[in-house]
């Protein structure tokens, strides 16, 4: 069994680093770049930073601070983040980032999302799914723009998604995010059960544990905001990323 991929998600706004609970509460814990020189230090696997304000707002990708970014990380780097467009893709590939993660560009439009895989290929196109559940417990597609759950199923959306030829998807839990109560693992094992595609998890881990029981229900990649940036009950902000022993024990 490969060595399955330990990324921290970053979010960025207004060019810093802030962590969310449940999608809201936002808190700033740094400056993106100097979380990028930590990282680096502690070699970890792949790096995702998604701009929370810029589909919101209807702006455009930061191509600064995305090239500042691409300039510094030593590891894989997924952006995402108001794209809507081919050319804003081929901008940001071309400033070295390997992957971009598209979320409300493919709520919009599935069309886009061919044409981006069909021009960039497979392996760049990442997307990602905001998760909400209703009262019932229902997983419902959540739009963070709106800050509202969509009339669409999910299970057909994911279907739909890897009909396009999406190379990844990426499952955020908007309840679970910022709580580190652990991953919604019943959802994980659903949702990976349905595809063929990499699924990258993310909101709630808490530990290296939590890690261990998403990737053995079948997710490929484990995602966390939270567990990298804050340290101790008081939630101090402190970088952290397992070691090379920690990391074996995921696969044992």
């Amino acid at each position: 069994m490969l060595k399955p991929r330990v990324i921290p998600v970053l979010l960025l706004r207004n060019q810093g680093l802030v962590k969310t609970v449940k999608f809201d509460k936002h808190v700033y814990v740094g400056d993106p770049i100097n979380a990028i020189k930590i990282f680096n230090e502690k070699e970890v696997d792949e790096l995702v930073f998604l701009d929370i304000d810029a589909s919101k707002k209807g702006g455009k990708p930061n191509f600064s601070i995305i090239g500042q970014i691409a300039t510094e990380c030593f590891m894989p780097v997924c952006y995402g983040g108001g794209i809507s467009d081919i050319e804003s893709i081929r901008k940001i590939l071309k400033l070295g980032i390997e992957k971009v993660s598209l979320n409300a560009s493919a709520i919009n439009s599935l069309d886009f999302i061919k044409s981006a895989v069909t021009t960039f290929g497979s392996s760049t196109i990442v997307i990602s799914i905001d998760i909400k559940k209703s009262l019932l417990g229902k997983p419902l597609v959540f739009d963070h723009r709106t800050g509202k759950t969509l009339n669409k199923d999910l299970f057909d959306y994911i279907h739909e998604l890897e009909k396009c030829g999406v190379g990844e998807l990426l499952i955020n839990s908007v309840d679970k995010d910022g709580t580190m109560s652990g991953y919604d693992i019943v959802l994980i094992e659903k949702i990976s059960r349905q595809v063929n595609i990499p699924v990258i998890v993310c909101g709630g881990a808490s530990n290296l544990s939590d890690f261990k029981s998403a990737i053995k229900v079948g997710a490929s990649a484990v995602g966390a905001g939270s567990l990298f940036v804050f340290h101790g009950k008081h939630k101090a902000v402190l970088i952290t990323y397992p070691n090379t022993e920690e990391l074996s024990e995921l696969i044992k």
